[in-house]
């Protein structure tokens, strides 16, 4: 029985997930080791790991970092709370937020402001949602599931509005927004999803190659990597087996048992070097290589922050 690996693209770091690492590296450049950064950069732990070797000092509260000292805010956002707290301990701020979080965040400010309730559909303890929250906390409501949607009260439903957390599965949210639009017939919305490009593209990605014939899906990236869990669930509901794993030591071999073509790809976090680790010791097995071998070409592009742009 032959057997196949196949490269999927666009699979690995999305425009904001560079702009982040970039940045931490920048810094670093320019005024040296330490620089903190409150919470991971971005969710992977081979990210996070390579920084710290580098000099970034990672912190749960910006209370943490010293006084003065310069504080880079991760990708996924933070509530209006953090900037205070680093304001009062007159801390230097390079924010790092994702610009498709912020355009979240800011719809967040404008439907509250105009006095509606806000529906975010999203997990409630992912770092991104708690961000997004903290912009009107007392005019937020999570909604985590069809379940939650169903049973969600508002004070008013002729003032409702609608945001999600940028990295969940497409289907999913989809199912969600559903309830809510029969049960809000009022309820407004952003003109264009707020699920990013790159989890909605590597999304299709993994149901194409499933569709095609892949048998097993294998998505590189961390534990706690919202868009890179919700590849794995696109997967198995697609019909293939899946498997999350960190890096090629949690391959496990007896996945491999009776599969004719496996389809490797990553998550949006997750470095290309770990991809191929993972693809070599599939050559290794017995696999032939193919598929993409450029990890994306999806052509978007974040500026820097202003803060570290040293050309316009």
């Amino acid at each position: 029985m032959s057997t196949e690996l196949e490269l999927v693209a666009p699979r690995g770091y999305c425009a904001g997930v560079e702009r982040a690492i970039q940045t931490v590296e920048r810094v670093l450049e320019e005024i040296g080791a330490p620089v903190y950064v409150r919470g991971e950069i971005v969710h992977n732990t081979h990210v996070v790991s390579t920084l710290r070797a580098k000099g970034a000092i990672f912190v749960e509260r910006a209370s943490e970092v010293p006084e003065g000292e310069t504080i880079i805010l991760s990708a996924h956002g933070v509530s209006p709370e953090v900037h205070r707290v680093c304001r009062e301990r007159g801390l230097r701020v390079i924010d790092a937020t994702c610009p498709l979080v912020s355009k979240v965040h800011a719809e967040v400010r404008r439907y509250a402001g105009r006095g509606a309730t806000v529906l975010l559909v999203g997990h409630a303890d992912h770092e991104e949602v708690v961000g997004t929250r903290g912009e009107a906390p007392d005019a937020v409501i999570v909604v985590e599931d069809v379940a939650g949607a169903e049973t969600v009260e508002v004070p008013d439903p002729e003032r409702v509005a609608l945001t999600t957390q940028t990295t969940l599965s497409i289907d999913d949210t989809a199912a969600i927004v559903d309830v809510l639009k029969r049960r809000f017939p009022a309820l407004a919305g952003p003109k264009s999803s707020d699920i990013c490009y790159a989890t909605q593209n590597r999304q299709d990605a993994v149901r194409a190659v499933v569709g095609d014939g892949a048998d097993l899906v294998l998505v590189v990236g961390s534990r706690n990597s919202s868009n890179s869990n919700r590849m794995v669930e696109v997967a198995r509901s697609s019909g293939a087996a899946s498997y999350l794993i960190d890096n090629v030591g949690e391959l496990d071999p007896t996945w491999l048992e009776g599969t004719r073509r496996v389809a490797l790809t990553a998550g949006a976090s997750a470095p290309e070097v770990l991809v191929q680790e993972v693809a070599s010791a599939l050559v290794a097995s017995g696999y032939l290589r193919g598929g993409e071998e450029l990890p994306s070409a999806e052509g978007v592009f974040f500026r820097l922050p202003v803060e570290v742009r040293t050309t316009s």
